[in-house]
């Protein structure tokens, strides 16, 4: 195996990739909780305890914990998904004790106060206000909640401005004590560090309550055909169209990625070529999938004229059609393997990527595949499989939404 794994008495994960050729580690402490995990009141509470980690503990202001990564000259930061939330650093080797000691802080020993948390709130409603304010971001949260409305992953990561405006240290506190416990909690690290060290430091840092990993609920949705509007004066109509996906450990997924390619993933792409470099129609088009838990997503994104718009959905409908009808070429095939093959590699050069990769696999209960491994899926896909799947994805409810100057009656003929 090309990584080292424990798992402490107390229910933490420790996991490590060593790489002898660099001079740096990357280091990350991730929490099994994410958008998907909040009940109706708390919708944003993920995203806003990350926001609150960086706020300051009994030793240290939020400044000091600034400082302190500036002085080691390195990079720390966080994010939060839908499934996911991690807090990591990337440092020279030598500070890797002293980058564990602060993040485990950080996470373990959150003051959570007040007056930090009604400024935190604010600077996330204007957080939320820019994505509002940002046409191309919000359609695809708008296709994700018209794909999935009764599901959690719905759901927006950043919440809502009325939910996150009511935050307070109980209701954060309370969100700590039922997330942040040790069998939620995967710490990785990948770069010029061994297994043996990271363990002692997370076995003598890292305090948190014990408990066991949170139970999550799974539930494949049926989605309907459906088309949602919101009404802007842009002068671009954005448009997503799609489909629900796969799940995230499906075996079909390298297909998927092959299929996703070939359609829209790159300059040599169907959709690239048709609507871009053949008819001038949009700058960016593009398509992707995301993978969950219990279900996915497949999208297609363009942003074009709203006197195109119809045309645009058109010729988006035409080559899903096209597959779908006639599958893909031996050549696309070939190309779309190389592509991404090529993609992984890349990828995985740095020691972010590699964390990244050993930490997301573990904590969403995913297979973590050495770069031969993964090569072989890819090269394993047939033309058969993509024509399979495509069938089948394309074949069930297909979801329109848009961000445009009109209303979804002026568009709903294309559905």
């Amino acid at each position: 195996m090309f990584y080292d794994k424990t798992v402490l008495d107390n229910g933490v994960t420790v996991l490590t990739e060593t790489m002898d050729n660099v001079r740096s580690v990357a280091i990350g402490i991730w929490f099994s909780v994410g958008s998907r995990d909040e009940h109706a009141g708390e919708a944003g509470m993920s995203h806003f305890m990350e926001h609150m980690m960086f706020k300051g503990t009994p030793t240290r202001s939020a400044q000091d914990i600034s400082e302190h990564f500036d002085r080691l000259g390195a990079e720390l930061n966080a994010f939060t998904s839908k499934e996911y939330t991690c807090y990591y650093a990337r440092v020279l080797d030598e500070h890797v004790g002293n980058a564990i000691e602060v993040l485990s802080d950080m996470v373990g020993n959150a003051l959570l106060a007040d007056d930090a948390i009604v400024s935190e709130r604010e600077v996330v409603i204007e957080e939320i206000a820019r994505h509002e304010d940002t046409p191309d971001d919000v359609v695809h949260e708008l296709f994700a909640s018209t794909l999935l409305p009764t599901h959690p992953l719905g759901l927006p990561v950043l919440g809502k401005r009325e939910t996150v405006g009511a935050f307070d240290h109980e209701a954060s506190a309370d969100f700590k004590r039922r997330h942040y416990r040790t069998g939620n909690v995967v710490v990785a690290a990948a770069g010029h560090v061994s297994h043996a060290v990271v363990v002692d430091l997370v076995q003598r840092m890292l305090d948190l309550p014990e408990g066991p990993r949170s139970e999550r609920v799974e539930a494949t949705p049926v989605v309907e055909p459906r088309i949602q509007v919101l009404r802007k004066e842009t002068e671009q109509a954005h448009i997503c169209w799609g489909v629900a996906g796969l799940k995230a450990h499906a075996k079909e997924r390298f297909a998927l990625s092959i299929l996703d390619s070939v359609l829209g993933g790159g300059m040599a792409s169907r959709l690239f070529v048709e609507i871009r470099e053949k008819k001038g129609l949009a700058y960016a088009v593009y398509s992707y999938h995301t993978l969950y838990q219990d279900t996915g997503q497949f999208v297609v994104y363009a942003g074009t004229r709203p006197s195109n718009a119809e045309q645009v959905v058109g010729l988006i409908k035409d080559e899903i059609a096209k597959i779908v009808r006639h599958g893909i070429t031996t050549e696309e095939l070939h190309r779309a393997k190389e592509s991404l093959k090529g993609s992984l590699v890349l990828s995985l050069e740095s020691t972010r990527a590699r964390m990244t990769r050993l930490g997301k696999n573990e904590v969403t209960q995913g297979e973590c595949l050495s770069m031969d491994e993964l090569v072989e899926r890819v090269d394993a896909v047939t033309g058969k499989d993509v024509s399979e799947l495509s069938a089948r994805l394309f074949g069930a409810g297909q979801v329109l939404t848009m961000v445009a100057p009109f209303d979804a009656a002026d568009v709903a003929h294309l559905l």
